[in-house]
């Protein structure tokens, strides 16, 4: 069904971005960035649910992952690749007139996670934890010397994201991707059993959140079977871990007499689950196909596109067609958006379904006692800036992290750009009538 959307209108001008310093920020002044507009750009051609609009308040930020916003409201991003040396950018609109007019980088690694809890501001390398502690503001203390927690993390050649979470019990959680898509044997459609990956890899581990010096072989490995988690959050309301798996892919090269080209580009599912500890989610010997709504065995383990499988792998909450890449995940615990959206769950897709012919975009899922409670729907659309269907142009940005501010705001980064946008809901959030949207299957 489709419901009206709007398209905020564009008006992009340039944002220089300033320098950066490795100094604690009360004992330097910080590099600023500067533009001669005094008030945020209305972000270009998003496509918003009525009542809400959206603004850009910085560019050019780099390759910005995931982000926290503090309570007095500056801003930790995570940068894949160093930025002028540095990883982690202090982001500050100190005039209030939504713009980023202050940057701040420190430490000399990338990486995507980054996580704000108990007076630390937790970071992730691709292959280390560490954490900075706060001062009663929310500042980074001693932004040159943070306390390793974990080191010897695996990392390959793909899929290096250590995104992280933290819990209401001092433990920390980190995604451990697997670097072979399928678990094949090389250069075959062989499935390697069982699978030796799953001793290191394609699984999330968890480890104290206040222990310094620990290594891969400390970690406790809390659930398996998933392939490449980089969209994560702690849901308060359930006291639990939600997480957003990348589907496998590859179906067509080594079994089309399973799956023609266009099965093999439309499957499997991305898939949503609540884990706890000891959970297997099934790969690679299994994968969820959404449009028959099973567990599939995967041929590589003697599947068809047609036998089931996984008795005892747990089932995803949502699915979603293949190939969006999810790479952001929050649990919305503001006021400022209307009842529909409350303790609801956004995800921030990085890439594009060629089922949909969409992509780049941010979704939503409604909750009710903490379990999905209706069809997910696309809430930020458009952010790459060209018709998916008959591109016209390069994609312009790339959803990848969330955050709420204190205010019940939701922003979002771009890896691609490094662009840095801000939606807020300026209709009666008290009001019972529900925002138009535009749901999917």
């Amino acid at each position: 069904m489709n419901n009206p959307f709007f398209t905020v209108a564009c008006l992009i001008t340039a944002l220089a971005a300033g320098g950066s310093t490795g100094a604690a920020p009360t004992d330097a002044p910080p590099s600023r960035s500067t533009r001669s507009s005094s008030k945020a750009i209305v972000a270009a051609d998003l496509k918003l649910p009525v009542g809400f609009s959206a603004t850009i308040m910085a560019e050019g930020l780099g390759p910005t992952r995931h982000l926290v916003i503090t309570k007095t409201g500056t801003i930790y991003v995570k940068l894949s690749k160093l930025k002028d040396g540095k990883g982690i950018y202090r982001l500050r609109d100190t005039d209030k007139d939504g713009v980023i007019d202050e940057q701040v980088g420190f430490g000399d690694y990338p990486g995507t996670g980054i996580y704000l809890k108990n007076g630390y501001l937790y970071t992730s390398s691709n292959t280390s934890i560490f954490r900075y502690k706060l001062d009663d503001k929310e500042e980074v203390i001693n932004p040159d010397q943070p306390e390793k927690l974990v080191s010897g993390l695996m990392a390959h050649t793909r899929d290096l994201s250590k995104s992280i979470v933290v819990d209401n019990q001092d433990n920390i959680y980190v995604n451990v991707a697997s670097d072979n898509d399928a678990c094949r044997d090389a250069g075959t459609g062989k499935g390697l059993m069982p699978c030796p990956l799953l001793d290191s890899a394609a699984a999330i581990w968890q480890f104290k959140a206040s222990r310094a010096n620990q290594t891969y072989a400390d970690g406790v490995r809390y659930a398996t079977g998933l392939k490449n988690v980089v969209g994560l959050d702690w849901n308060q309301k359930t006291n639990s871990l939600f997480v957003m798996q990348h589907g496998r892919g590859q179906f067509h090269d080594f079994y089309p007499q399973y799956y023609t080209p266009k099965q093999s580009a439309e499957l499997p599912a991305e898939t949503m689950y609540e884990i706890h500890r000891g959970d297997d989610a099934g790969w690679p010997y299994i994968y969820y196909d959404h449009i028959q709504k099973k567990k599939i065995l995967a041929p590589e383990y003697g599947g068809d596109g047609k036998k089931t499988g996984g008795e005892k792998t747990i089932n995803p909450l949502m699915a979603f067609p293949a190939h969006l890449g999810p790479n952001g995940l929050l649990f919305y615990t503001g006021t400022a958006f209307p009842e529909k959206y409350r303790n609801g769950a956004f995800i921030a897709f990085h890439a594009q379904s060629a089922e949909l012919h969409k992509g780049y975009m941010v979704a939503f899922v409604p909750f009710k006692n903490g379990k999905p409670s209706g069809n997910w729907e696309i809430f930020a659309d458009n952010f790459a800036g060209t018709d998916l269907v008959k591109p016209t142009g390069p994609v312009q940005h790339r959803p990848c992290g969330l955050a709420q501010s204190a205010d019940g705001s939701l922003y979002v980064t771009d890896d691609l750009n490094g662009t840095l946008f801000r939606i807020a809901y300026k209709g009666d959030a008290t009001s019972t009538k529900k925002p138009a949207s535009r749901t999917r299957e």
